[in-house]
């Protein structure tokens, strides 16, 4: 029993890791990788696409009490494809095309026959996500000043 927990927790992971790196997509990449499908299953719409506002809650050092920060603007679609998955895809923002597509892949990750060309999706956005990480850090390190090794004038 404890293997069969451990590997559907292994797999919620990495839907969730999966739907992270969805929401996270551009429309090119997303429209891209769909046109490079063969074999593309019927998408039928459960939900939306649709576009909604929800709270967003902080709290003080992260251990205080919750308060309201503001309010967010999110997309949501939920697709049920002609094989039987079923996907849901979030992000923020307003682009109603974006959640459809995220939905989609998110479905596609399911079916067993499609998994390695969303991976490849998900690997495409992750090394764009570092690269755009990485060109921020040098950025910032640029403008850093170290205090510690300016000169008082005294000798």
């Amino acid at each position: 029993m404890d293997a069969a927990k451990t590997s559907d927790d292994e797999s919620v992971a990495q839907r969730r890791e999966g739907m992270r790196l969805l929401a996270r997509a551009t429309l090119g990449e997303l429209s891209t990788a769909w046109d490079a499908i063969a074999d593309k299953p019927e998408v039928a719409p459960v939900r939306g696409p649709e576009t909604g506002l929800v709270m967003v809650r902080g709290k003080i050092g992260g251990g205080g009490d919750a308060f309201n920060l503001g309010e967010a603007t999110v997309s949501r679609a939920t697709v049920r494809l002609s094989t039987g998955e079923v996907g849901h895809g979030q992000l923020l923002g307003t682009d109603k095309a974006r959640a459809r597509f995220a939905a989609i892949f998110d479905a596609l990750f399911q079916n067993g026959a499609h998994r390695a060309s969303v991976e490849a999706l998900h690997e495409q956005v992750a090394a764009r996500l570092d690269a755009e990480d990485r060109r921020k850090a040098e950025e910032t390190a640029a403008t850093r000043v170290d205090f510690f090794t300016m000169v008082r004038g005294e000798d």
